[in-house]
């Protein structure tokens, strides 16, 4: 179990990082923390700036460019959720901090996830490749719920696309049931 784990850490970590060989060097008395970079690193922020590469690669028609840097910031993502929540079960019941931190990052993580998988279902709809973006638009649905903003979205895409037919209106705009 644990090898598997690993190995999506040093993928993910890969996908972000550019090569560790090219940081600067710090003193001994500062310690470096590498993964706190905004642009490379496992982070939330490096993750953002993949997204931001990709919506810069989408913007000017680089489309398989773009898709190639979602995905590369997808899979960052989810690893970060199930980082996330395997420190947050470690630490439960032995230091209260540690969870709350590892819980609110992981929500984090969450919605970004949500947002990018957003976004590259819009991309591959924008290629005509509709049916690969229907499972994205699913997961959003199911991780976000359909009363959160992107899950009404997700599920106005798949209403737009034909997956679905039934209008999802809010319980506060439904008509009463008679």
């Amino acid at each position: 179990m644990r090898r598997p784990i690993a190995a999506l850490a040093l993928s993910a970590l890969a996908l972000v990082t550019p090569s560790l060989a090219q940081l600067p060097a710090h003193s001994q008395q500062e310690p470096q923390k590498v993964l706190e970079s905004t642009t490379s690193g496992l982070n939330l922020a490096s993750v953002q700036a993949k997204v931001a590469q990709g919506d810069a690669a989408a913007s000017a028609g680089k489309l398989n460019e773009a898709k190639a840097d979602y995905d590369q910031a997808l899979e960052a993502a989810s690893y970060l959720v199930t980082a996330y929540r395997g420190l947050s079960g470690a630490f439960r019941g032995l230091d209260a901090r540690i969870p709350r931190e590892m819980d609110q990052k992981g929500r984090e993580a969450t919605e970004l996830q949500a947002n990018i998988e957003l976004r590259l279902a819009a991309l591959l709809r924008r290629m005509n490749q509709p049916q690969v973006a229907v499972p994205l638009l699913v997961r959003v649905v199911q991780r976000m719920s359909p009363t959160s903003p992107q899950g009404q979205k997700a599920y106005q895409s798949l209403l737009e696309l034909g997956f679905v037919a039934t209008p999802y209106t809010t319980a506060t705009a439904a008509p009463a049931a008679q």
